[in-house]
């Protein structure tokens, strides 16, 4: 199943592949709507089935004819600025952090759901799906959230309540194991900022801060914060006890884990059937304990967009009422959470939950950060993913304080 990691390294794809992707799918584009009142939903093929169940009993109830119109993922966001407006979804299923460059592109319609409505769902959710230079507005439905958590195998080592705890055990294992790392986070040579952001969020690292208005501010750059750069030399001591390596990736994460050479693995609910396997009952997940500071995730948000074609297809009122209503209640996501094995936006689905590790995923999202939605974030993916290499590749690492200042300033220049 696509996940949001997924998605982020899909969305920096290069300009050439994009435009190929274009033509080869435009002769297969979605067929003119066949009546007036038929809403047309884009979703990726993980996420239709259900998508078609739950928008399937709003347009029952409301004699509107749906259409769920499969796409790959990457192709929804792509598609929508190039598509022919008669072939144009009213809905799309995607990512938030899709919002900033669609909003700016006037692709995507305001919601207003009503004050009622927006008590279901965390500010955070809400903001993730926000956006606006001077005043923010909503623009889309946050349905599903994702993040990493730390998996723990209690066979090896008891569930850690401190970092220092964790830091023990960590090392304990990997002396034990003879492992190359005490707790198996994937990076490899190109890094990997999503997985490394609870260590980097624990040592009071951000990525951009806020503005008066409360929108983030790209001019705010949190790599060469005072308070971080202050924290930064924990990160040499971890590269000198070998806790984390950039030298791991996926493969060798997940290796480490299932044979049981360390106890602790930073992974998401992609790994779950896999981390059952490996440690069986044995298996907890939690959230990284605080370092300096919380130790937060990224989160991942997905959800419902309307876009500006709904009002030329004289479908704004019926689509607004799908996504900035309907698919914000209870009911509604919890038949998506069950469908697709996310946590749900909504705290009342949340409070649903059964099955033991998406719950324990949802607890491990407490305090998370949604991935900075604005376009200035594409900046960033790569030079924060490098200083955690040069930081943690053993031997001949840049120091952490130098390798996060020279990717802050890359980071400025970029953004310009």
């Amino acid at each position: 199943m696509l996940t949001f990691r997924g998605r982020r390294v899909a969305a920096v794809l290069t300009a050439a592949i994009a435009l190929v992707l274009l033509a080869v799918t435009a002769g297969s584009a979605a067929p003119n709507r066949a009546a007036a009142d038929e809403l047309v939903i884009w979703a990726d093929k993980d996420r239709k089935p259900a998508v078609e169940r739950v928008a399937g009993q709003w347009g029952s109830a409301r004699g509107v004819e749906i259409r769920v119109v499969e796409k790959e993922f990457g192709q929804i966001r792509n598609d929508l600025g190039t598509v022919k407006a008669e072939s144009a979804p009213d809905v799309i299923v995607g990512a938030h952090d899709w919002t900033g460059e669609l909003a700016a592109s006037g692709l995507l319609l305001p919601l207003n759901p009503s004050k009622a409505t927006r008590a279901q769902i965390p500010g955070y959710a809400l903001d993730s799906f926000s956006y606006g230079t001077a005043v923010k507005k909503l623009y889309g439905a946050p349905v599903a959230i994702e993040n990493i958590g730390l998996f723990v195998n209690t066979a090896l080592a008891p569930v850690p309540r401190t970092w220092a705890a964790l830091e023990r055990s960590a090392l304990a294992v990997k002396r034990r194991t003879k492992a190359p790392v005490g707790i198996a986070v994937q990076q490899g040579a190109g890094g990997d900022a999503y997985h490394m952001y609870p260590f980097f969020s624990g040592l009071c690292g951000y990525i951009f801060g806020k503005n008066k208005a409360g929108n983030l501010d790209p001019s705010d750059i949190g790599l060469s914060s005072r308070r971080f750069l202050a924290n930064a030399p924990l990160i040499d001591k971890w590269n000198r006890q070998r806790l984390v390596s950039s030298k791991v990736d996926d493969s060798a994460a997940k290796d480490l884990f299932t044979k049981k050479k360390v106890a602790f693995w930073l992974t998401g609910p992609w790994n779950v059937d896999t981390a059952k396997k490996a440690a069986g009952k044995r298996l907890r997940i939690v959230q990284v304990p605080k370092i300096r500071c919380r130790s937060a995730p990224f989160l991942g948000v997905q959800g419902f967009m309307v876009t500006k074609y709904a009002s030329a297809h004289n479908l704004e009122s019926a689509a607004k009422d799908l996504v900035g209503d309907f698919m914000l209640r209870t009911a509604a996501q919890s038949t998506l959470a069950s469908a697709n094995n996310r946590f749900p936006a909504n705290t009342q689905a949340g409070k649903q939950v059964r099955d033991t590790y998406l719950a324990a995923l949802g607890r491990a999202s407490a305090g998370g950060v949604p991935m900075p939605n604005i376009p200035q974030m594409a900046s960033v993916w790569s030079e924060l993913g490098g200083a955690w290499v040069k930081s943690t590749k053993g031997s001949g690492a840049t120091k952490a304080s130098r390798s996060f200042r020279v990717a802050a300033r890359n980071i400025a220049n970029k953004i310009g």
